[in-house]
């Protein structure tokens, strides 16, 4: 039987509306998807990309009016994003969908909407009350973010051995038994406290959490300059990296198209595209879809 799957609609003034549109045949294929947005909004934006809506397409609807403005941030599309991924999140903890895949938020446009959170990941954290971990990556290669949304200067006083030592059991509990290179936060892995002593933490948290899991599962800290060399590559799947860029940067040069965003350490699945609104395209016909091909296909597979 396939799998149902909400889909959350994202910024209506990006690019996602027109990628699920886009890959409804295909997706249909593979579970039943349903749309959270309401009739109005969905065939205003079937208007601006000058098409027709799928005979089978199924909707959840949303309260919500307002005029789409295609590669524009606007606190009406910015609440709307937000409560179409509040609709996603009720149909699973309601068992009316199994899993949900987000198309992609503007944040600025969730900031001048008045909402608190910086993203879909820090959302479901106080919605489920739980340590949400963002992982992003294809099955090449993985990236888990010990930091996310935060500013460079508070990654370092963010480096405490408990809060590290969770994070690695938390994601020891969500992916396969597999080896997990943990990047180190200093030039040089810190050569020995001389560029930093973060990575003194590092090391003790993970050979506590080895420890714990019994077998040496997280190993570094590595130096993050040759962490993404083709050799060290070839000997892992999963990285850890202290923040955002550092772990982003490299998966996004080497596997932006396929890569999608998976939240771990939560009571429901939820996997996304791993890029943006992309307004300067928005409602152009030039979206690729691979992303979100994948991240239903990564929703499917987390359930079963």
């Amino acid at each position: 039987m396939k799998k149902t799957i909400a889909i959350s609609v994202g910024d209506l003034n990006g690019v996602g509306i027109e990628i699920a549109l886009k890959s409804h045949e295909e997706v249909s294929k593979l579970c039943n998807p349903i749309y959270c947005i309401n009739e109005e909004l969905l065939f205003s934006a079937l208007k601006l990309l000058n098409t027709e809506a799928p005979k089978d397409i199924q909707l959840h609807s949303v309260d919500g009016d307002f005029k789409i403005k295609p590669g524009k941030v606007d606190a009406s599309s910015g609440r709307y994003s937000y409560d179409s991924f509040m609709s996603a999140i009720k149909l699973c903890v309601e068992k009316k969908a199994d899993a949900v895949v987000t198309m992609p938020i503007h944040k600025e446009a969730w900031m001048i909407a008045g909402l608190e959170f910086k993203g879909h990941t820090d959302l479901l954290r106080h919605y489920f009350k739980q340590d949400a971990i963002m992982m992003l990556g294809c099955k090449e290669m993985f990236v888990a973010l010990f930091t996310e949304h935060i500013p460079l200067k508070e990654v370092a006083s963010s480096i405490k051995y408990k809060k590290l030592k969770e994070f690695f059991l938390n994601l020891h509990s969500s992916i396969p038994k597999e080896k997990v290179a943990v990047l180190a936060l200093n030039p040089h892995a810190g050569d020995n406290g001389v560029l930093g002593d973060e990575e003194l933490k590092i090391t003790k948290a993970i050979k506590s959490a080895n420890k714990k899991v019994g077998f040496e599962q997280f190993v570094g800290p590595l130096v993050p300059d040759v962490a993404f060399t083709p050799h060290t590559r070839s000997q892992y799947s999963y990285f850890v990296a202290m923040y955002h860029d550092q772990g982003l940067a490299p998966l996004k040069a080497l596997h932006f198209d396929e890569s999608i965003n998976i939240s771990l350490n939560l009571p429901i699945i939820r996997t996304s595209v791993d890029h943006g609104t992309a307004f300067d395209i928005a409602y152009k016909g030039q979206a690729k879809t691979l992303s979100y091909i994948n991240a239903i296909k990564s929703a499917i597979d987390f359930t079963k």
